[in-house]
């Protein structure tokens, strides 16, 4: 996730966290047996990787919009988190994570990660940005639905373009050039170091 100096929140309403969590576990739910083992765009991840990690993050939302700190948490959901049933434990995740924000009031929370405290609300836009890019790489891992809703795209899209150069992070490739034409996808990608090939 992108350091918050770098996040400058466009004026919009709301944010897309439920349609997110709703097209990565449609991809999910598309995993073959034989693919769970498969590469990601991400490097050294695998799709089941991939899973584990968007998974482990929603796990993480009851605690922290609950006032826990990082060291509070400590390890509980690092490694697997996954088990025997990688949809289910996704499913279960995601549905928590969707219903500690859905409290009236959640947007407004002081949360508190690991470089400072943050809203409730800025914590919401990052976790939907990195579920819409993770859910283009599952479905690149998979060879299915790689064209994301546009509503998606297009929050991501302004979400990315406010942090800046996120190759600094550490966790994500250098930016790269699109044609001047280029689709809201394409230019989505590019900022995280991805390519799109439609």
């Amino acid at each position: 996730m992108a350091h918050r100096n770098q996040h400058r929140r466009t004026e919009r309403k709301g944010t897309p966290y439920p349609e997110a969590l709703a097209a990565f576990t449609e991809r999910v739910r598309l995993v073959t047996p034989d693919q769970w083992d498969a590469p990601t765009p991400c490097a050294d991840w695998t799709v089941r990787d991939l899973v584990n990690h968007l998974t482990g993050e929603q796990l993480w939302v009851p605690e922290l919009l609950m006032g826990a700190t990082i060291a509070e948490v400590g390890g509980r959901f690092d490694g697997d988190v996954l088990g025997d049933d990688p949809v289910g434990a996704w499913s279960a995740a995601a549905d928590a994570a969707r219903g500690a924000f859905a409290v009236p009031g959640a947007a407004d929370l002081t949360v508190h990660l690991s470089f400072g405290d943050v809203s409730g609300q800025y914590y919401l836009d990052q976790l939907t940005a990195d579920a819409v890019v993770h859910t283009w790489d599952l479905a690149e891992g998979t060879g299915r639905l790689t064209r994301l809703p546009e509503g998606l795209v297009d929050f991501a899209l302004a979400e990315y373009t406010g942090y800046g150069d996120l190759s600094g992070s550490g966790l994500f490739d250098p930016p790269l050039p699109v044609a001047e034409d280029a689709d809201a996808q394409t230019r989505m990608l590019a900022l995280t170091g991805r390519r799109y090939r439609p």
